[in-house]
């Protein structure tokens, strides 16, 4: 005979676990589980999720705030060469390579700009996505250097209408990276040509003010011949395009002669260029009775410090144009086109 165990359940209090009811309860409390995490996941941040930014890697400050305009927040740009550094005599470092090696785009001058750099980057953009942005600029806009090279004169963001030019390759190089982003790309290239339009038309007005006996512009090296040919200036630099080039005695009195004989009264010196060939000029001119000073420190190969309105490009030619004008003397406004200049005298 077959003894069997009562049913406790039957005659069980309405809410009391028996030992029949135990497996279901722990399956409730796993669903329950189950569901609390699966909501959890749900209400996680986004961030959590995100895939990284594209990397952008620049190598100068002017190409680095070209693609933060036109990129946004939907790339992260990191420039190579900051405020005061030379980018004819610079050289990579080590974290330079480690960080062109990891970029999603390399964005470079080209028109041998980075002299030193050049053979690494030609070498890269075989391998990787890498664009020399001035190189795609028309050759017939461009100036020849005259030193019997076949280079050109690579300081083109000196004239925002040239410099304008620049801002088509860098959106196509983005859209082609983040294609979901090119409608962004495209409206943001639009209101940064306007500015840049806006930026000529008051560097139009406040260096046309300035007496046209006065229009001379004397510099450490000869980064400002697009401007010059831009807003109808004179330009005579120091040294050649490039700042490893060396100032000769004859070069230097002949400046001399040149500011005495046209009362030119300011000379400038450039934040990325050392300032001892100018001060030669201010003694020169001296020593034949005319006095000549600094008339403030110019933006030419770099920008102005991070983080400031001078370390954009508005910023850096907003200055630029300001300071020219005032020293030489036109009409601009000490705190410039925006009134934002920190630096303007």
């Amino acid at each position: 005979m077959i003894h069997r165990a009562p049913d406790d359940s039957r005659n069980a209090p309405v809410g009391t676990m028996t030992r029949h009811s135990a497996p279901d309860a722990i399956s409730r409390r796993s669903a329950l589980g189950a569901m609390l995490g699966a909501g959890a996941l749900a209400a996680a941040p986004n961030a959590a999720l995100a895939l990284p930014l594209p990397r952008v890697v620049a190598t100068t400050g002017m190409i680095a705030d070209l693609a933060r305009r036109i990129g946004g927040n939907r790339i992260e740009v990191q420039g190579l060469m900051g405020p005061g550094i030379d980018p004819h005599s610079y050289r990579q470092t080590r974290s330079d390579v480690a960080a062109l090696a990891r970029a999603d785009l390399v964005l470079w001058h080209g028109l041998y700009l980075e002299a030193q750099m050049e053979e690494l980057l030609l070498d890269l953009g075989r391998k990787r996505n890498v664009v020399a942005v001035a190189d795609t600029l028309p050759k017939e806009l461009l100036h020849t250097k005259g030193d019997g090279s076949s280079h050109f004169d690579p300081h083109v963001w000196m004239s925002p209408r040239l410099w304008a030019g620049a801002i088509e390759p860098v959106r196509n190089a983005l859209s082609t990276l983040d294609p979901s982003g090119a409608a962004t790309f495209a409206m943001n290239a639009n209101g940064l040509r306007a500015e840049f339009e806006r930026l000529a038309i008051y560097a139009d007005t406040m260096l046309g003010s300035v007496p046209e006996t006065s229009r001379l512009l004397v510099t450490a090296h000869d980064a400002f011949g697009y401007f010059g040919a831009a807003f109808a200036f004179e330009v005579e630099g120091i040294q050649g395009m490039s700042t490893e080039s060396e100032a000769g005695l004859a070069r230097i009195e002949a400046l001399v002669n040149l500011l005495v004989q046209r009362k030119v009264g300011a000379v400038f010196v450039e934040s990325s260029v050392p300032p001892r060939n100018v001060r030669a000029l201010i003694e020169g001119a001296a020593a034949q009775g005319h006095d000549v000073i600094i008339g403030g420190e110019l933006f030419s190969d770099a920008m102005g410090p991070d983080g400031t309105y001078e370390g954009t490009y508005i910023g850096m030619l907003d200055h630029n144009i300001t300071l020219i004008s005032r020293a030489l003397g036109g009409a601009a406004p000490a705190r410039g086109m925006r009134g934002q200049l920190s630096v303007a005298s």
